[in-house]
Formats: structure tokens, C-alpha cells, sequence
């Protein structure tokens, strides 16, 4: 296995890049744009990608702490 891979690999990911900018388009699908070390750097990510003037919503979430499940 290479380094960096297999069921360690996300962990470690999430607490190096626990920061996401996720893209919810208008039929609520969402995905992930990107990880990154601080929210602040994730913000502005999300800052930049809404000024593009696309009809999709960015935020900002903490790895783990998505929205709430039905």
C-alpha cells in the first residue's frame, strides 16, 4: 500500500485539512470543493467561488460537523 492510503489515511487527512467548502447546487446536491488547514482559509475559498455569480450556495463546515441528519 502507498503511503498516505488505506482506512488511516482519512483521519489523518481530518485533522491536518479539518476545514471543507462544500457546493449545495438548487437541487440540494452537495459537494465537496476542497479541505483546507484553517477557516479562514476555506472562507475565503467560499468567498471567491460565490463571486463568480454561479446560481450554487458555498459554506464553510467542520469535518464531522455537517448538517443534522432527519
Amino acid at each position: 500500500m502507498r503511503a498516505g492510503s488505506g482506512r488511516g489515511a482519512m483521519n489523518e487527512n481530518a485533522a491536518l485539512l479539518p476545514w471543507v467548502v462544500i457546493r449545495q447546487d438548487d437541487k440540494d446536491n452537495r459537494y465537496r470543493v476542497g479541505r483546507f488547514a484553517t477557516k479562514d482559509e476555506a472562507e475565503k475559498t467560499a468567498e471567491g467561488l460565490d463571486a463568480s455569480g454561479h446560481q450554487r450556495l458555498y459554506c464553510v463546515e467542520r469535518v464531522g460537523q455537517g448538517l443534522p441528519q432527519p
